[in-house]
């Protein structure tokens, strides 16, 4: 009888301070969602410099800012301990890069969300305690956020594919081998460096590098929304003598989970021309 008191009791108070709610996210706050999951979390413009300020004052470290995907848009690569603790393990290398997509023209901001792309890229490894608490530190530092319209539900994160016959997570092409420092350095010397955005360093044995593609290649992004533009630059996992990425028809509908069949046919050759592009830095 007093278990059940007890458990009366704790509800009704749960209930009085508003931590019951009909949003699944909320519901799920010390455990994992039961809904849908936004892909991007929205806010108010400020500008890059404010937002650079407001990433390092809650204890993230900015990585890189790229100005080459759209006009008038900033991408603010940034990380933290536990997002590189995360990558550093094997296969993981992708989930220890977050995005704030600053949009001059629009006049809006857009973050990627750690618990979306955390289940997606850590999958059977994933541990909301960690995701959910990097989230918070960016919903502190910008008070406001909001969902954005691209969403997906949770429990599809881990097994996503855009459709039948389409790769998965794990369905990495393979765009060069040689050592590690042979492949980074081959990272940085195509065209001069030109196209090379960041390094991050994970482990001994493992590296981020975020890399831009070509000019054509590129104009998707302005194609089927700039909104989701901190897509890029790409990332190429560098990891005991492999350079990998993501492939264009994993990574391009994770980021727009809202993109269409007759959308995706119309830039059915990017995938492709992405994998072109980031092959020649690491020829022979």
């Amino acid at each position: 009888m007093r278990k059940l008191l007890t458990v009366i009791f704790s509800i009704a108070v749960l209930t009085f301070c508003g931590c019951v709610s009909n949003n699944p996210e909320a519901k799920a706050s010390t455990g994992e969602p039961t809904g849908k999951v936004s892909t991007f979390l929205q806010g108010a413009y400020i500008d890059v410099a404010t937002a650079t300020s407001k990433l390092e004052a809650a204890g993230f470290e900015i990585v890189a800012t790229n100005k080459k995907v759209v006009k008038q848009g900033t991408t603010i690569v940034f990380t933290c301990p536990k997002l590189k603790a995360q990558g550093a393990k094997p296969g993981r290398a992708y989930i220890s890069a977050m995005r704030l997509f600053v949009d001059d023209k629009e006049k809006a901001i857009a973050i990627t969300n750690p618990v979306y792309f955390g289940k997606a890229y850590m999958q059977k490894e994933y541990n909301h305690a960690v995701f959910s608490a990097i989230k918070a530190k960016i919903d502190g530092a910008f008070p406001g956020l909001k969902d954005s319209v691209d969403k997906m539900d949770f429990d599809d994160l881990a097994d996503f594919h855009f459709t039948i016959g389409m790769p998965y997570y794990e369905d990495q092409a393979v765009i060069g081998t040689a050592s590690n420092a042979e492949l980074l350095a081959k990272a940085k010397n195509y065209k001069k460096g030109k196209l090379f955005v960041f390094e991050l360093k994970l482990s001994e044995t493992s590296t981020l590098v975020g890399y831009g593609v070509g000019r054509k290649t590129a104009r998707f992004v302005k194609k089927i929304g700039r909104a989701n533009a901190a897509l890029m630059p790409w990332m190429i996992s560098i990891e005991n003598g492999q350079a990998k990425i993501l492939k264009g028809e994993y990574y391009i509908a994770m980021n727009y989970p809202l993109l269409g069949m007759g959308a995706f046919m119309g830039i059915a050759s990017i995938p492709d021309s992405v994998i072109k592009d980031l092959t020649k830095p690491f020829k022979k």
